[in-house]
Formats: structure tokens, C-alpha cells, sequence
């Protein structure tokens, strides 16, 4: 009994799908030869006969029954061939003239052709023949010796059938060798996905080096293995910074909680501690809105409120939210920017982000720094925020953006580490990017942002230089 899965399989169906279309290809070839040798040949005779039938018509029309027949009897003198056929009769169906002793029984229709054998010279032969009737109730028959192409059409017939047999048998051998190939080749991925599903990440689809179109999936389905493997290690890393940079806070609000219960003499020491606690939790809570916002921004569910907007006021307000802090630090906020600039995006997580910048130039910046804002315009929107502080270094620049990241300068200063991950994950949703450099000294951020379509125009009429003199 057959496999019922073999024809659920996706092999077989390819297997057959090539068997198939190599037979129909052979038969529609094996057919064209066979129309252009063994149909020539009929379609060769066809076009003798209608010729001997409008010549003998002709001779009927101006000579009559005997230049007709002197014609017959000229043609079989001349016919080196020996393969024309004539036979004229009279109304009795009586030889006149001619290479047939008598009438053909069979031929009866005017018009038909006839292929039937005859008796010809005491010999048998295979003849093709039709009827022509003549004025005066005469009759004529037209005809070629057909013997030898009918056996050089079944001859021929008999080979193309023959070949079309082979091609069916090696279609279907090469139908077999597909399916193991295609086998072959899928058991690699089945068994690398089994791998992964098993826990086993390391796996990888082998290629074969052919860069063919089973290497281009190898390489595909490997590189979403890749980015699913730094996802996975980026989870564990996300979870092990929760842990560590939480414990602390919690621990330390359980302590002045427990302490309080224990300790407090007055009902204000006791608020005291509970408002310290509160604080303690509130940054909890704040990390964790940040987290759930990084993610909301990640999966792109806030495309909807994507629309034309102009960068300019915008960064006005974030500098304006962040002049009392640095003045108070005695840092110096400038804006340098062009009076109007176009982009298209979401107002409020640009404008989170945007914040998220000035808030870390103002934060590492020294005392008596300066802090610049600005926007240029040229094939995207480019808003820079840059300061005088202690930088990154390049080795970690890579790492900055990831979440609950702290570099070195910033162990002691105040921060989730989650800043930079969401002015990426604001980057990445607008299809733009955003870039770490050196400002010697300090660090430049620069956050790159799709413009509008007639951004360009807008561009070329806020900017007096590029407009044509």
C-alpha cells in the first residue's frame, strides 16, 4: 500500500510538477516533429493532387475527353516516380484511361480523400485518391503511391512514440531525484529547527556553498537565528539589570519601612520614612513605565499618530523645560537652528526623546559648560544635542544604547540607564537612526528623522543659499 503522506509531501508535488511539465514539454515537441516531417508529406501530397486536378481540368475544358486522356497516359509515361495514380471512366464506370484496371468500389464521395489499397501493375500498393466528376456524367480519379511515406510516417511515428516513453521514464527518475534533493535539503532545516525548538540556539542551517536559492533561505532563516539569539540574550540581560538595579531600591525600602515600625518615636518619623519609601517605589515605577514605553515604541503601535510637525518650536520647549536646571548648574543651553524645520513623525516621543538628550548633556555636562541644540536639514532631519562632558568611549558606544546600560561616568550619577534606549527605539520607529560622536570635548548625539515629502521644498525655501541666483 502507498505511503498516504508521500502525496502530502511537498517533494513529491515538486517531483511530479517537474515529471509533468518534461512529458507535456516532450509530447508538444515529439507532436511539432511529427507535423513537420509525416504531415508534410501528407500535406505534399494533398497539394500534388489539387495540381493534377486543375491541369486535367484545364486540358477537359479546352481538348475534351481525348486531350484528357492523351494527358493521362502522357503523365504515366513521364512519371519516373511511379507513384501518380489516374483512372478515367465513362458513365459506366468503364476504364478510359489510366493506371487502374478498374473503379474503386469504396470511392463514392466527391471531395473525400480516400487512403485505401489497390491493385496496381499486378502489384499491391497503398494508394491516397479522390474523386473529381467530370461534365457528361464522366469520372476521375486522382491519386499518389503512398506505400513508402506511410512507412516512413509509422516508422517515425513509432520512434517519437518511443522517445516520448523514454522522456515519461527519465522524468519520472528525475521526479524521484528532485524529491531526495528536496528532502535532503529541507531535512537540514527541519533538523536545525527541531535544534532550536529543543533549546539548542546554537544551531545553524548548514550551506552548501552553491549560493543558490536553498543557501539564500539557509542564510536568511541563520540570520533571523542570529537576531533571535541576541534578542533571547538581551531579555536575560534586561532581566538580570532589573534585578540588580531594583533590588537595591526595594531592599532599601523595606529597610526604612521595617526601621520605622521598629524606631519611630512620633507620627512625623514615621511619615518620613513612609515618604521615603514612596520615593524609593516611585522610581520603581518609573523604570518600569519606561520599560513598558520602550516597548509600546518598539512594536510600533504609535505609528497612528505619526503627521507633519516642525522641529524648531518643539526644541524651543525642551530647552526652555531644561534652561532652570542648567542654570542652576551653570551650564549655557544654546539653540542653533534655521526658523523653520519639517519633519514627519510623532510629536510626543520625538519631543521625549529630544528630551532625553538635552537631559543627559545637561546632567554630565561640568559646571561651566555648554550644551548646544541644533537642527540641520539634508536628506533627512537631523537633530543634534551636543556637550562638554566626559563622553563615551568608542569601545562602549555600541553598548549605550542597550537598556539599563551604565558607563563608568555614569555609575554615580542619578538614572535608570534607559535614556538611550528609548531615543533609539523612538530612531527606529521613525526609520531613522541615531548616532554617538566625539565633540572634543564631550559627546554629539545626533537623531535622524524622516522628513515629509515636500520636506525638500521646505528645506530649499528656509535656506536662502541653496535657492537658485
Amino acid at each position: 500500500m502507498l505511503d498516504r503522506g508521500l502525496f502530502r509531501s511537498a517533494g513529491f508535488r515538486f517531483g511530479v510538477i517537474y515529471a509533468l511539465l518534461l512529458a507535456i514539454s516532450a509530447v508538444a515537441l515529439a507532436s511539432f516533429l511529427w507535423w513537420a516531417t509525416a504531415g508534410l508529406l501528407d500535406r505534399q501530397t494533398d497539394a500534388a493532387i489539387y495540381a493534377d486536378a486543375q491541369d486535367l481540368a484545364a486540358r477537359w475544358s479546352d481538348g475534351g475527353l481525348q486531350a484528357l486522356a492523351s494527358t493521362i497516359d502522357d503523365r504515366l509515361a513521364q512519371n519516373v516516380d511511379d507513384d501518380a495514380i489516374y483512372l478515367l471512366a465513362d458513365p459506366a464506370m468503364h476504364r478510359i484511361a489510366g493506371n487502374l484496371a478498374s473503379w474503386p468500389a469504396t470511392v463514392a464521395q466527391v471531395g473525400t480523400a480516400y487512403e485505401l489499397q489497390l491493385q496496381r501493375a499486378g502489384m499491391s500498393s497503398l494508394a491516397y485518391v479522390q474523386r473529381y466528376d467530370l461534365p457528361g456524367d464522366y469520372h476521375l480519379l486522382i491519386g499518389r503511391d503512398v506505400k513508402v511515406r506511410a512507412q516512413l510516417r509509422t516508422l517515425l511515428t513509432d520512434a517519437l512514440l518511443w522517445a516520448v516513453l523514454v522522456v515519461v521514464l527519465m522524468a519520472t527518475i528525475g521526479a524521484l531525484v528532485i524529491r531526495s534533493l528536496f528532502r535532503r535539503t529541507l531535512a537540514n532545516i527541519s533538523a536545525t529547527a527541531t535544534a532550536i525548538a529543543a533549546g539548542d540556539f546554537a544551531q545553524r542551517v548548514k550551506l552548501t556553498g552553491r549560493g543558490d536559492e536553498f543557501d539564500q533561505l539557509a542564510e536568511v532563516i541563520n540570520d533571523m537565528l542570529d537576531r533571535i539569539g541576541r534578542l533571547m540574550d538581551g531579555v536575560r540581560q534586561v532581566s538580570n539589570a532589573i534585578a540588580h538595579d531594583l533590588r537595591t531600591p526595594i531592599t532599601r525600602a523595606r529597610t526604612r519601612l521595617e526601621d520605622a515600625t521598629l524606631h519611630a518615636s512620633s507620627p512625623d518619623d514615621l511619615r518620613a520614612a513612609i515618604e521615603r519609601a514612596t520615593a524609593d517605589l516611585d522610581g520603581i515605577v518609573a523604570v518600569f513605565q519606561a520599560l513598558l514605553r520602550i516597548a509600546q515604541i518598539e512594536a510600533g503601535s504609535r505609528r497612528s499618530a505619526f503627521a507633519r510637525l516642525d522641529i524648531v518650536p518643539l526644541l524651543a520647549e525642551v530647552v526652555d523645560l531644561y534652561g532652570a536646571v542648567a542654570e542652576e548648574r551653570g551650564i549655557s543651553l544654546q539653540v542653533d537652528t534655521p526658523p523653520h524645520v519639517a519633519a514627519y513623525g510623532d510629536r510626543a516621543l520625538i519631543q521625549q526623546a529630544i528630551a532625553n538628550l538635552v537631559d543627559n548633556a545637561v546632567k554630565f555636562s561640568p559646571s561651566d559648560g555648554v550644551v548646544r541644540v541644533g537642527a540641520l536639514v539634508g536628506g533627512t532631519v537631523a537633530v543634534t544635542v551636543s556637550d562638554q562632558g566626559p563622553g563615551i568611549p568608542m569601545a562602549d558606544r555600541a553598548k549605550a544604547t542597550d537598556r539599563f546600560y551604565r558607563g563608568e561616568s555614569a555609575r554615580s550619577t542619578p538614572g535608570s540607564g534607559l535614556g538611550l534606549s528609548l531615543v533609539q527605539a523612538v530612531a527606529q520607529l521613525h526609520g531613522g537612526s541615531l548616532r554617538l560622536e566625539d565633540s572634543d570635548p564631550g559627546l554629539r548625539a545626533i537623531l535622524s528623522l524622516p522628513m515629509p515629502e515636500d520636506g525638500a521644498a521646505d528645506a530649499r525655501a528656509d535656506n536662502p543659499d541653496d535657492r537658485d541666483t
